[in-house]
Formats: C-alpha cells, structure tokens, sequence
C-alpha cells in the first residue's frame, strides 16, 4: 500500500454512482511520488514517498518544519 512518509496519507475508498444511482466501490489513489529532496539543515539529501500535496506546501516552508508539524524525525 502506498503512503506517504510524512503524513501518512493512503487511498481512500469511494463510490462510482450510475446514472441509475446504483454504488459500486472503487479506490481513490493519492499522487504519491518518490523524491529525492535537499534538506539544508542537514546538508545532505533524503529520498522520501510524498504526495504532490507535500512537495507543495515543502516548497513553500522547508522540509524540516514540515516534517516537524507531522511530528516526523529526518
């Protein structure tokens, strides 16, 4: 099963509803993508599964203080 290092988010499951409104079960997958990411603080990279979501926010405040709001150690 797919997760992600750092918030530990798995694919989800669904419904497909017809147009006669009848529900069968289906998986929602999350965008995981392995990375090879710069963490300067360490000076060193860490290979880590993150959703497209994580690289995003990552971009924006640094790996660390990512990790951290998650309570994950590098």
């Amino acid at each position: 099963m797919a997760r992600s290092d750092i918030t530990g988010k798995r694919k989800l499951l669904a419904q497909n509803v017809s147009h006669s409104n009848i529900k069968t079960k289906r998986w929602q997958h999350v965008n995981i993508q392995t990375r090879r990411l710069w963490v300067p603080e360490l000076n060193r990279f860490v290979t880590l599964k993150v959703t497209t979501r994580d690289i995003r926010t990552i971009d924006k405040i640094g790996l660390l203080a990512y990790a951290q709001r998650y309570g994950v150690a590098l």
